[in-house]
């Protein structure tokens, strides 16, 4: 989950500025209800991209009038987008590669506990 927790908010971000309940929100959407993240997960990722210079953060104001920090995708944060994705891509055919192997090997073993 963690390799996946940036790319994923920075895609999120990618959508238009937001805070941290509608990006929670927005992965349990996107992970069709899969993905069930927390603050403590959500807002140590966050100061970390900040502090690498991928997102922006400012204080603005909910529709009740209430103080809310909105987060933002900065030029870098895009160039990161693109970066995660080919390492995504990179991965998952490996990944491919690897399951289709042990789809061979699975079958030609026969039932569980068949293998000499």
């Amino acid at each position: 989950m963690a390799a996946s927790a940036a790319p994923l908010v920075l895609s999120i971000l990618a959508e238009g500025d937001s805070y941290g309940y509608a990006i929670i929100k927005r992965v349990g959407e996107l992970s069709g209800g899969e993905l069930e993240w927390t603050d403590g997960l959500l807002y140590p990722l966050l100061h970390r991209l900040e502090r690498q210079g991928l997102v922006d953060s400012r204080w603005g104001a909910s529709e009740t009038g209430r103080r809310r920090k909105y987060y933002a995708l900065t030029d870098p944060g895009r160039g990161a987008i693109a970066q995660h994705r080919a390492q995504w891509s990179t991965v998952a055919a490996a990944l491919e590669a690897a399951w289709d192997k042990a789809r061979v090997e699975l079958r030609s073993a026969g039932p569980a506990g068949a293998r000499a």
